[in-house]
């Protein structure tokens, strides 16, 4: 297939973009900055300006995986305009593409987050449940709802809700991993927090299952089956680097330098992959053990 990822140079692309090109794929990658491969094409991330657009024609698979990154402080209101126009506007431009282009593409993947169903919930989410209504949860609407005009065009659509994406190198796991190794370990809180994870190489396979299964439509929570609190992350990562496990951060210190962002430490619901697993989806990492293992390994 020829696949185009936009979003495709950050930490969760360049990973796919790897992984499908070792499977035979032609991939491009939609970069803001002047191409420097026949497989980069340019775009402004807003408009369907530059000739882009006309590129979808030949593409068999789009994944939007476009948004500025959660893990940026302060969260000031500029910083949260900048959360929602990084992944509205890219969304928009790609559903009027789409729509314009004289061939469509099959199927179309569209990033979200598992912050969907709040950061406090009684019960263990799944994809039937509706969204909360802070933040978080509200940016993971209208960063689904941006590419929705899609599904009216034909076009198989995906959403995949992700939890915090466990690597080596990129993304959050080596920051939160970062006390344990300066052996001040602890939980964050009262511990009791879920702390949604799912290892690498299950977010890589998970999204070309979702790509090549033509059952799969609609959302999917791409998460650990096994819920995870707070406490006994950072006990399992204490475990694994042989560091003590003592120094309990309270939330009301996080919130002094990290303010409104201290809720990705301090606060989570429970949520399951209930659609990914009906469809018959085998996770190489169900266990945090064996995926904190792994990574240190």
């Amino acid at each position: 297939m020829n696949i185009l990822i936009a979003g495709g140079s950050g930490f969760l692309g360049s990973a796919l973009a790897q992984s499908l090109e070792q499977d035979g794929h032609r991939v491009f990658i939609l970069t803001r900055q002047p191409p420097r491969t026949p497989a980069q094409i340019q775009w402004d991330g807003k408009t369907t300006d530059g000739g882009w657009a006309s590129r979808l024609s030949e593409m068999d698979a789009v994944i939007n995986l476009t948004g500025y990154g959660l893990d940026h402080w302060p969260w000031t209101r500029r910083q949260k305009q900048r959360f929602l126009d990084s992944r509205i506007l890219p969304g928009r431009a790609l559903a009027a593409a789409i729509q314009a282009s004289s061939r469509r593409p099959r199927v179309f993947v569209q990033a979200s987050g598992i912050n969907h169903y709040g950061l406090r919930n009684d019960t263990v989410a799944d994809e039937s449940t509706p969204p909360a209504d802070d933040f978080l949860a509200q940016l993971t609407v209208a960063w689904e709802n941006a590419t929705q005009p899609i599904e009216e065009l034909g076009v198989r659509r995906v959403v995949i809700r992700t939890a915090v994406v466990m690597a080596r190198r990129g993304g959050m796991f080596p920051l939160m991993a970062l006390p344990v190794r300066l052996f001040f370990g602890g939980r964050f809180g009262d511990g009791r927090q879920a702390v949604p994870w799912i290892h690498i190489d299950d977010y890589v396979r998970a999204v070309k299952f979702l790509l090549q299964n033509e059952a799969a439509r609609g959302p999917f929570n791409l998460i650990a089956p096994t819920p995870t609190s707070n406490a006994e992350f950072m006990r399992i990562i204490a475990k694994e680097l042989k560091r003590p496990y003592w120094f309990h951060m309270p939330a009301f210190l996080l919130k002094i330098p990290l303010g409104e962002m201290s809720v990705l430490l301090t606060e989570g619901s429970y949520a399951q992959p209930k659609r990914l697993l009906e469809l018959g989806y085998t996770f190489r990492f169900p266990a945090l053990a064996d995926a904190v293992r792994d990574l240190f390994n």
